[in-house]
């Protein structure tokens, strides 16, 4: 049974990536709790590699190193009848990103607050909200979900800047989910799309980006509960900027490959890592990312 610590690793992580929207592989994120469980979450990534432009922009081996920091708070709730959950996340970045500009070399660092996200999560078949006396005996079968990310232009911004590690602008995501458990293997995909409201003060113009369609495969083997592993794989495009209504040449077609694990420490305490690498890269960033999360729970009757 895949229980409130996977879920609310997953949930977290995957918001602490939306600085690189389509990137994340997140299983589990449709899984079910009983109603009440609480948890607080920090979560730690690394990324580093290489950014690919078009032929036309004036940059060239540039590379960029991202450290990714993420405080989340986590609530299973009844929605309707239906089990649910809200997450909110604060994430903080620091990085380097280096390269060559017109063929002079130049290093850029930034630290601050990325844009705090919440993200409202609801399973629509094959999960009712259950109490922890229901939830022992529930056993998955299909499931469909939905959730909202809803990320809010509060982290730090400077119009003067290129490179800042707020976005000045709201993001949204819409996501449907599905998932079947036959015995101890889970069969996961998720399909959804980043949307983002224009920025209008990037360097004194207007700047847009169209929807990011996004889809995750994740193929899960529990060893017993709250013990499992799990190997993914995604796929995103889109992502067109344009600045002042002058488009550029940075239309996304990727991919990524990663493997996921969730081992307990305790009855409320669970750590989860993975690994992930570009798979197809054209346009965007072609990073290896490793991430690690501590998690402990409360409430709902554990």
């Amino acid at each position: 049974m895949r229980t409130a610590p996977q879920l609310c690793l997953s949930v977290i992580i995957l918001l602490g990536a939306r600085t690189l929207p389509g990137q994340q592989l997140e299983p589990q994120a449709y899984s079910v709790s009983p109603v009440g469980v609480n948890a607080a979450v920090f979560a730690f990534s690394t990324m580093d590699g290489d950014l690919s432009f078009a032929p036309t922009v004036p940059l060239e081996n540039v590379t960029t190193k991202l450290n990714l920091f993420n405080f989340g708070y986590f609530r299973s709730i009844n929605f309707f009848g239906r089990s649910g959950s809200i997450t909110a996340i604060l994430p903080y970045t620091e990085g380097t990103t280096e390269g060559l500009v017109s063929g002079e070399f130049q290093r850029v660092r930034r630290s601050g607050l990325r844009d705090p996200a919440v993200r409202l999560a609801v399973n629509l078949h094959g999960a009712p909200a259950m109490a922890l006396k229901d939830f022992a005996s529930f056993q998955q079968k299909w499931i469909v979900g939905a959730s909202l990310v809803v990320a809010a232009p509060l982290g730090q911004y400077d119009p003067a800047r290129l490179i800042n590690t707020g976005t000045n602008r709201w993001s949204f995501k819409p996501e449907i989910g599905v998932s079947r458990t036959i015995k101890r293997w889970t069969l996961e995909f998720a399909g959804g799309a980043w949307l983002f409201t224009p920025n209008n003060n990037f360097m004194g113009r207007k700047r847009t980006q169209k929807p990011i369609g996004a889809g995750q495969i994740h193929v899960i083997y529990t060893f017993k509960p709250r013990l499992w592993l799990s190997f993914d794989t995604n796929f995103y495009t889109g992502g067109r900027t344009s600045v002042d209504g002058v488009p550029g040449q940075d239309l996304q077609r990727n991919s990524r490959l990663g493997v996921t694990g969730s081992i307990p420490l305790a009855k409320r305490h669970s750590i989860k890592a993975a690994f992930s690498d570009g798979a197809r890269t054209t346009i965007g960033a072609d990073f290896h990312s490793i991430s690690l999360a501590y998690q402990f729970i409360w409430g709902g009757g554990l």
